[in-house]
């Protein structure tokens, strides 16, 4: 393995993990950290361009189902979703990360395509 596909498969595995920058109380870091990594690494390699838009895209989808079940809350199904919705976001995001960084490409279920 070379260093650049070493590199990529890292830049790879960031455009995943920086989905978590919410969780460090950032507004909008989840989208942002991807944004950010793809935006600045994406001419890089095609791998970094096709985890990033997969991470973006993901990231973008689970906002909007957060919204959605934030405002079900108002008739109760909403808090029904959003343990499961957390539970989810956290494990696909830590399953893409382990997959990337072994050079392997990763699809977000349920994912909306924003940018193709």
């Amino acid at each position: 393995m070379t260093d650049i596909e070493k590199e990529a498969r890292t830049w790879g595995m960031l455009c995943h993990l920086t989905g978590f920058a919410l969780l460090l109380g950032i507004p909008f870091g989840n989208i942002l950290g991807p944004l950010v990594v793809w935006l600045l690494k994406k001419e890089e390699h095609p791998f970094i361009d096709e985890q990033g838009k997969e991470s973006l895209n993901f990231q973008i989808s689970i906002s909007i189902y957060f919204i959605v079940a934030a405002i079900l809350i108002v008739i109760v199904v909403g808090l029904l979703l959003l343990i499961p919705l957390f539970i989810a976001y956290l494990v696909l995001v830590i399953i893409a990360s382990i997959k990337a960084s072994n050079g392997e490409s990763f699809k977000y279920p349920l994912t909306i395509k924003f940018i193709q």
